[in-house]
């Protein structure tokens, strides 16, 4: 159903209230086929225009409008599935489509060049200044009124479509350059779009009255009442929508093969029909469907923290009683959290911090644990060791760790005095652990980048059955990250999206705009914990803090987060695009102060965790609402200092004494 604006004696202004160049209008869908031969429009027809959302009293408008309008219509391209040519198309007298640019070959979208194409011209607008409501080939004009909904889908870039209350449908419109997300925060300003409970990519409109009408029903049921309250007294609580998942990763094997099924909608969630409708309350929705994303919430002040000096051997030593347990493994966390290890403590320390020894664990539980260990490491080691040479080419897989293991051992940290040099003992170190951990776990293997995570772990353990046994602790951890289908690196790059939404919504937005949204350049971070970001000895210090599990969950996600807050001006002043940004980012190597970006991933923690309202997946990401009463107890003070009798007290200052 199309219907046009009320003529009225003095016409009111007309306002733009969305402007949106870069929107390609495909004129016709595989539904539409017989219609498309009745009225000669070719269905593989893109064509370039503006999206526009108009204003005039209580109407509201959505407009498209072909750029021929107003330039040369050089921007319309003819798709094609199996071919791989591109096309230009200008109007002639006759307006027919005329030269092929170019050839290209793509692994995606390919081009394809028709004969001919054929445009219905749109009517002009009204004398009266009111634009005429109708909808062909090449533009349409409706009512929001009129929709019925929005189906949202995504091919490597978003396009919407249009449903009317006939159930008539619009063209698709491909957002090529980003703004789907914005058109509909805009829409949602004068209409309810809530998540179809039979399709997660389609949006359901209801009209403004219908909207408010349910929302107060909504008010009335008892379940709502205590949340609806709180909504009404701070408008600036947080609230979810389900309108957004990260897609397209950068590598072949981030792509996700299934979809998350999405649980029907709750009643705990039906909060989110009132954010449409009360004052204050502002819904985020990313342009695809599917993932949680964060509303603008006030995080308050970012508080300031310090860093201290890292712990002595004689202060680890003085935390042990008679029998050699740890009398306060809790506040030892927190001190090794604040400032690091010294060198000396780490071959103990690591130990404790990566799970091989329990923090509660005797002297001789500790003995007897490394003397079993260290049989078991040298069985396993055997195993590859006597398979002969007809054996091993019998067995690919074990041939082909091996292979990739030389390779990679040959050219981790060469530079390091540890593994420098052309017959250097740490070399042959880190390739016997490596084949041993492929004998352990079999079903991982070897994976490139796992050297990485051994090496610094072998040169602090200074032995090799320790270092096998600390660097399995630590492969428990990062086994994810490793595995075929990368589910860690996935859910990883997932969260990061999430927090820095919530963190800097207008950060995120750029990166979005500039296909970076998916944050692909942390890949490197994230999946080897900044080992190949710092120098050797800041990689020491930043894995042993991280061990320690304090102050959050997912504490490396939040550097993550400080290292892009220091980089975001530069990013956006300078209008890096996907190359720059990822250059950039590469050239942050070795450059980066960690005490810097501890202290401000800290900070960052504290200010998610004093904001009342934080959003409840970002509490889950980050452990906080368990993490709660640990650390906000102990964040600001609190190097543990030994009092006559060898028992741990707090220190009474404020701050993590600093020592000369």
């Amino acid at each position: 159903m199309v219907t046009s604006l009320s003529s009225m004696a003095a016409e009111p202004e007309l306002k733009v209230i969305f402007e949106h160049d870069g929107v390609f209008l495909h004129p016709t869908s595989d539904d539409d086929e017989e219609d498309d031969e009745d009225e000669g429009v070719d269905r593989d027809l893109l064509v370039s225009g503006i999206l526009r959302i108009l204003q005039r009293d209580s109407e509201v408008v959505v407009e498209f409008r072909p750029q021929e309008d107003t330039v040369d219509p050089s921007n319309m391209l003819c798709a094609g599935k199996d071919s791989s040519s591109v096309v230009q198309w200008s109007q002639g007298s006759e307006e027919v489509a005329v030269s092929q640019l170019e050839t290209q070959h793509s692994y995606e979208t390919e081009w394809d060049m028709l004969n001919a194409v054929t445009f219905r011209k749109r009517q002009t607008v009204s004398t009266d200044g009111a634009p005429s409501m109708e909808r062909n080939c090449c533009f349409f004009s409706i009512n929001v009124c009129d929709l019925q909904s929005i189906t949202v889908k995504d091919e490597g870039w978003t396009f919407l479509i249009l449903t009317l209350k006939d159930s008539s449908s619009l063209p698709p419109l491909h957002f090529h350059q980003g703004g789907s997300r914005t058109f509909l925060e805009t829409l949602q300003r004068f209409t309810l779009l809530t998540q179809s409970e039979g399709d997660e990519s389609c949006l359901v409109v209801s009209a403004p009255n219908k909207a408010l009408s349910q929302s107060f029903e909504n008010l009335l049921d008892d379940h709502n009442y205590g949340l609806v309250h709180k909504l009404r007294r701070d408008p600036y609580v947080t609230t979810f929508g389900g309108f957004s998942k990260v897609t397209n990763y950068i590598m072949g094997t981030l792509r996700g093969s299934e979809e998350t099924q999405r649980p029907p909608l709750q009643d705990e969630n039906r909060a989110e029909l009132l954010c449409d409708v009360i004052p204050g309350l502002e819904i985020n929705r990313q342009e695809e469907p599917g993932f949680e994303v964060i509303t603008r919430v006030d995080l308050g002040e970012r508080p300031q923290v310090t860093r201290s000096d890292p712990l002595t051997s004689e202060e680890w030593s003085q935390q042990q009683d008679a029998e050699g347990r740890m009398m306060d493994s809790t506040r030892l966390r927190h001190a090794i959290f604040r400032g690091g290890l010294s060198h000396a403590v780490r071959k103990e320390a690591w130990k404790f911090l990566l799970g091989f020894f329990q923090w509660d664990s005797t002297l001789e539980d500790r003995k007897l644990l490394q003397r079993d260990k260290t049989d078991e490491y040298f069985r396993m080691k055997l195993q590859w060791k006597s398979v002969s040479e007809e054996q091993e080419r019998r067995n690919s897989r074990l041939r082909d760790f091996k292979s990739l293991i030389e390779k990679d051992v040959n050219r981790t940290d060469r530079t390091n005095h540890f593994y420098e040099g052309v017959d250097n003992p740490g070399l042959v170190l880190l390739h016997d652990i490596l084949m041993t951990y492929v004998m352990y776990d079999f079903d991982l293997g070897y994976v490139q980048g796992m050297s990485d995570l051994l090496s610094p772990i072998l040169l602090v353990m200074e032995n090799e059955a320790d270092a096998f046994w600390c660097f399995v602790c630590f492969m428990d951890h990062m086994h994810q990250n490793f595995e075929e289908k990368m589910q860690g690196m996935k859910t990883q790059l997932k969260q990061l999206s999430m927090l820095l939404r919530l963190l800097d919504l207008k950060f995120l937005n750029y990166l979005e705009s500039q296909d970076s949204g998916v944050l692909y350049f942390c890949f490197r971070w994230l999946l080897l914990r900044f080992k190949r970001e710092l120098c050797f000895q800041d990689v020491l210090r930043l894995w042993e803090v991280m061990w320690t599990g304090l102050p959050c969950e997912n504490f490396h996600l939040l550097l993550c987060c400080a290292v892009l807050d220091s980089e975001k001006q530069t990013i956006m002043e300078k209008q890096y695009g996907f190359n720059e940004i990822l250059k950039h980012i590469n050239e942050l190597s070795m450059k980066l102060d960690v005490e810097e970006i501890l202290q401000k991933a800290e900070s960052i923690c504290l200010q998610i965790q004093s904001c009342k309202d934080r959003p409840s997946p970002v509490s889950v990401i980050l452990g906080l609402d368990s993490a709660d009463a640990d650390w906000s107890n102990v964040s600001s003070s609190h190097r543990p200092t030994t009092s006559t009798n060898g028992h741990l007290n707090d220190s009474s200052s404020g701050q993590s004494p600093q020592r000369s």
